[in-house]
């Protein structure tokens, strides 16, 4: 049995959320403005947990497409 190699589109969504966490800091480290009741950054970091949920399940949905159409290929 061989290793599966995962889809590029996959590997490249799910590495979105930990780019937007660690790199971007510098462009959201206030506490002003106030979005919906909650400094900007706490809002920003919630934010993009709810991102995460998203673009792994998109990514889970793309590698399941991706192993199925190399099930059929060989």
């Amino acid at each position: 049995m061989r290793a599966s190699r995962h889809s590029r589109a996959a590997l490249l969504l799910a590495s979105i959320p930990f780019v937007a966490m660690c790199f971007s800091v510098p462009l959201w480290d206030r506490v002003r403005p106030w979005v919906l009741g909650l400094p900007f950054n706490l809002f920003w970091l919630s934010a993009l947990i709810v991102a995460t949920s998203v673009c792994l399940f998109l990514a889970d949905r793309l590698e399941i497409r991706h192993r199925r159409r190399d099930e059929r290929a060989g």
